[in-house]
């Protein structure tokens, strides 16, 4: 398997890293274009784009198609969003480097958090 990170030093972004990498060791279709605008903090510094394309995984695998379905996925994004903090404080991309959170660390944990939750059945 391929780590995200190894991705991102390839020229992805960190969220299109998160992408390719989950469709490359789960066989599934994420358009990794989804990721394309949502580096650098959606490019000015905000929500991390590594942490942004793993709810954007959890939409593709536990989304819903129609209103009348439960919502699942929102459970699934807000323990990743508990995990991420509480491990960093913080999912903005300036506070992460910041506190010398590096992109490949994020996105491999953010990688991490996401396979576990999504292996979880809730």
């Amino acid at each position: 398997m391929i780590r995200p990170s190894e991705y991102h030093s390839q020229g992805y972004t960190c969220a299109e890293a998160l992408i390719k990498a989950y469709n490359e060791e789960h066989n599934t279709d994420i358009p990794v274009a989804l990721g394309s605008g949502m580096g650098v903090g959606m490019t000015v510094g905000s929500i991390c784009g590594a942490v942004n394309a793993g709810i954007v995984v959890i939409g593709f695998i536990k989304g819903r198609e129609n209103n009348t379905e439960a919502n699942i996925a929102r459970k699934y994004s807000n323990k990743l969003m508990k995990k991420v903090r509480e491990k960093y404080n913080s999912e903005i991309c300036v506070d992460l480097k910041k506190n010398k959170v590096g992109c490949d660390e994020i996105i491999n944990f953010t990688y991490d958090a996401i396979t576990e939750l999504l292996a979880e059945e809730m």
